[in-house]
This record gives C-alpha cells, sequence and structure tokens, in this order.
C-alpha cells in the first residue's frame, strides 16, 4: 500500500493511464548489487556495462520497477529529506512513456514542450555547472547524471520538499506543479 500509495499520488492528477508501461514491480527486502552482465555473442559493445554496483531502486524501460522496502519505508518516514525512491523510480516509468528516457514526459502540447525544454534545460545545466565545480546545490547532484536523473530527482522534491521548492527553484516547481496537475506546497501550507 505505500508504494501504490506514492506511486499513485504522482499520477493522481495526469489525465491518462500513465502507468500501463509498468507490468511488475519487484520488492527487495534490502539493498542489491546488479549482477555481472556479459555482452551477448552478437551484440556490438557500445557502451561498457556496469555490475556490482549497490542499488535501492530502478526502473526499466522495457521491463519491471526495482525498489528497496528498508528505503521505501525511510523515505516515507522523511520526507524532509528530499528523498523518495518509489517517486524516483515512477517518475523515470512516466518519463519512458515515449520510449526513451530524456527527462521528458509525454507533454499535452507544443507550447508545454518548449516551455519544458527551456526551463529544464536552464535548471539542468545549472545543476550540472555547480555541481562539477564542487559548489553546492538545492537538487541533489545525482540528478546531473543526465537529464532523466534530473526528472526523477526534481519530481523527488516536488513532492517532498513542495515549498522549500517553491522558494528556491520557483520556476522548476511551477514547470512540475502544471505537468503534475498538483500545488502540493499549497496543500502543505493547507495542513
Amino acid at each position: 500500500m505505500t508504494i501504490a500509495g506514492q506511486a499513485g499520488l504522482l499520477a493522481l492528477g495526469l489525465p491518462h493511464q500513465f502507468y500501463a508501461n509498468v507490468a511488475s514491480i519487484l520488492v527487495y527486502p534490502s539493498t542489491i548489487i546488479t549482477p555481472e552482465r556479459q555482452s551477448g555473442s552478437f551484440e556490438i559493445p557500445r557502451l561498457q556495462t556496469t555490475s556490482g554496483i549497490p542499488i535501492l531502486g530502478e526502473a526499466q524501460l522495457r521491463g519491471p520497477v526495482i525498489l528497496v522496502w528498508d528505503t521505501v519505508k525511510r523515505n516515507a518516514r522523511h520526507p524532509e529529506e528530499g528523498h523518495n525512491v518509489v517517486y524516483h523510480e515512477f517518475a523515470h516509468k512516466l518519463d519512458m512513456l515515449d520510449g526513451t528516457a530524456d527527462g521528458t514526459p509525454l507533454l499535452e502540447n507544443r507550447k508545454a514542450l518548449a516551455r519544458w525544454v527551456e526551463i529544464c534545460h536552464a535548471e539542468f545545466n545549472t545543476l550540472r555547472e555547480r555541481a562539477g565545480r564542487g559548489l553546492p546545490t538545492y537538487l541533489d547532484k545525482y540528478g546531473a547524471t543526465n537529464e532523466a536523473e534530473f526528472f526523477a530527482v526534481a519530481t523527488e522534491y516536488f513532492f517532498d520538499k513542495p515549498r522549500d521548492m517553491e522558494k528556491h527553484e520557483a520556476a522548476l516547481y511551477a514547470l512540475l506543479r502544471d505537468f503534475y496537475h498538483q500545488d502540493p506546497a499549497t496543500r502543505e501550507r493547507a495542513r
């Protein structure tokens, strides 16, 4: 119920069945290590494959969402930390609906896409520059990895630290508010 509630919160204001690409959710009790992966006999190696890395969650393009239960519980109990593996991985699944994880989910129209590109490009580049120089950043530096991670990290902050995000990253907050059709900062102030 914890996972369903958190994943459902992301889709609450969205107008479509956005989790049609989630066939299964695998839940492990604690941190898992990615298995060794060998290149296939007929596979042309493009990128070096990674293995032996501890993970807390993972969303696969045409596969399951993988979550680590002790992290799911800890994140749910401490939203003030701004980290939530369920929000993060399900944001990836929203991003992947167009067949690629590029940090741009399905948007309503070209105007929304142009606004998304303008704001996210500027915010991502600022985060990447500051993280690269070892300077403090508002969003977790993991968001500087690539645009897909930026969207997932921003989603975590949007739902876990909405008033703080609205104050420090107003344009990004407004963009996510319009995408998710929710205003968690107002909801939090009402409490």
